[in-house]
């Protein structure tokens, strides 16, 4: 049954807030944060930049939060707005009061934000399992998106490997920092969590998530996509095929751009940002709203 995503105890929830807190020391530019209503709960957004290009939305990973852009957030405003989410129904400060009941419900959610903040249309980056509620936001509402951006999209055009689904279960059932550190040593390999993250991500354990999985699109689903797209992944990563999915999007959506970096995984965001982020903006500019009339 659909639920709302929760901590297990009030312990656990004070113990991720306190380390949020100090991770926000991390992020390295101005920003304003906000708290949108939306029927879904309340989302905690962190607003960055300044310019008149369409803006950007960042929706993150698995486990992860809103902070997970600092890394990239200073190349990314530059010259425009940035809007990075706590995905409704994850661990973060977003407060889930009723229960996502279907995919469309992520579209409906994030057209909910955006009216909110009074913005019209946004270049969307999701990365892993933002990439599927990025995927599920072109599918329902492409009229709010001038451009979508998959960073990393495990499971949504290919099937993962079982071993990555055993690998994660297990570390999720020892949890000890031996366990995670390994875990995340084969996810992402070249990139090492620093002491807070990886903290963080030790005490997201204990929240139980109020969103589902991500499932492989259908073909039909595919050449619906309507809206610009861009494919990151790295070519060691395992949780893809990245050959596959280049294969399959030239086939069904032969307008879609992929590109595959040797030598990373699926920590590409962290491990070489001076080569993802450059090839995500010049995507973006290409596709800003303003270059279309």
């Amino acid at each position: 049954m659909p639920k709302t995503g929760r901590f297990k105890n009030e312990a656990s929830k004070q113990a991720y807030d306190r380390i949020y807190r100090e991770l926000e020391d991390t992020w390295p530019v101005p920003s304003t944060q906000l708290e949108v209503p939306t029927s879904f709960g309340t989302t905690h957004v962190r607003r960055s930049g300044t310019g008149t290009e369409t803006p950007i939305v960042l929706v993150h990973s698995l486990g992860a939060n809103c902070l997970q852009w600092h890394i990239v957030i200073e190349d990314l405003c530059r010259d425009r707005v940035v809007y990075a989410l706590d995905t409704i129904g994850t661990p973060g400060r977003s407060v889930q009061t009723s229960p996502l009941t279907g995919e469309s419900d992520f579209a409906t959610w994030i057209s909910e934000v955006l009216n909110e903040l009074e913005v019209d249309r946004v270049h969307l980056v999701g990365y892993s399992q933002g990439a599927w509620h990025a995927v599920l936001v072109a599918l329902h509402t492409p009229e709010r998106l001038a451009s979508v951006t998959l960073i990393e999209p495990g499971g949504v055009f290919d099937k993962p490997s079982w071993r990555v689904l055993l690998k994660m279960v297990r570390a999720g059932m020892r949890r000890t920092d031996k366990s995670i550190r390994k875990l995340n040593d084969w996810l992402s390999p070249g990139y090492v969590l620093g002491d807070l993250e990886f903290a963080l991500a030790k005490e997201a354990l204990n929240y139980r998530p109020g969103i589902g999985w991500a499932r492989i699109l259908e073909d039909a689903e595919v050449q619906s996509i309507s809206v610009p797209v861009l494919v990151i992944s790295g070519a060691e990563t395992v949780v893809s095929n990245p050959e596959q999915v280049a294969a399959r999007l030239a086939d069904l959506a032969p307008e879609a751009e992929v590109e595959i970096y040797a030598g990373t995984g699926h920590g590409i965001l962290g491990h070489i940002p001076d080569q993802v982020i450059p090839r995500l903006m010049k995507f973006v500019r290409n596709h800003d709203d303003a270059k279309r009339t």
